[in-house]
């Protein structure tokens, strides 16, 4: 995924997705407790104002975004966190090394190579490290919906430059983390009732 020429704006930077930080906090502090550093990377960062909520909740966390532009925001508003660009085409473990926990939030839907991307979140991983991934969720009811109120073009608009080009279910995301190595992968889903929900968050563990 190359989108380094990607140009983020102040809008942009607002829309960020808070529904989901809540519950990707109560996952991470769940399997991560109390340990110390608690090092977590952010992939797919932004603006990093996920990351910087991450920082508040006492982890030590890392960046990543293969926008050029992104990274600078993200550096100018959040000095005192580590950011930097990057992208799962390369080796981020030999720039990065290893982590207790990759958060990934609405990333993988603008994934072209989302096999390549997975193995790239496994690698990043310690033993036993959790990854923790949202898309935006897809299954039969919320599809149904979709069609039957007249907003598949909206939903599914062609017309969005750098746009969703991947539309995941719980059963095509875990069959992609299960070929990447992981295990035990669970979901939950977030932002309105379940069969309509917005987001699905993946629970990934690396075998330790």
């Amino acid at each position: 995924m190359d989108i380094s020429g990607y140009s983020y704006t102040t809008a942009k930077a607002e829309h960020t997705h808070t529904y989901l930080w809540k519950p990707a906090f109560q996952i991470l502090h769940s399997v991560l407790g109390n340990s110390q550093p608690r090092r977590v990377c952010d992939l797919g960062c932004g603006v990093g104002a996920f990351t910087s909520a991450l920082a508040a909740q006492g982890f030590e966390v890392h960046g990543i975004d293969p926008s050029l532009s992104g990274i600078e925001v993200a550096r100018v508003a959040y000095p005192e966190i580590h950011f930097e660009a990057g992208s799962t085409e390369e080796d981020l473990t030999e720039r990065f090394g290893k982590f207790q926990a990759v958060t990934s939030l609405e990333v993988i839907e603008h994934v072209y190579a989302p096999r390549q991307f997975a193995m790239r979140v496994f690698d990043l991983l310690e033993p036993g490290g959790v990854a923790v991934i949202s898309t935006p969720y897809h299954g039969y009811l919320k599809n149904l919906a979709i069609a039957l109120l007249g907003e598949y073009d909206r939903h599914y608009t062609a017309l969005w430059d750098y746009g969703h080009i991947k539309f995941w279910s719980i059963e095509t995301l875990g069959r992609l983390l299960a070929e990447a190595g992981f295990q035990d992968v669970k979901f939950i889903r977030v932002g309105r009732i379940p069969p309509l929900a917005k987001s699905m968050i993946a629970i990934a563990q690396k075998p330790k």
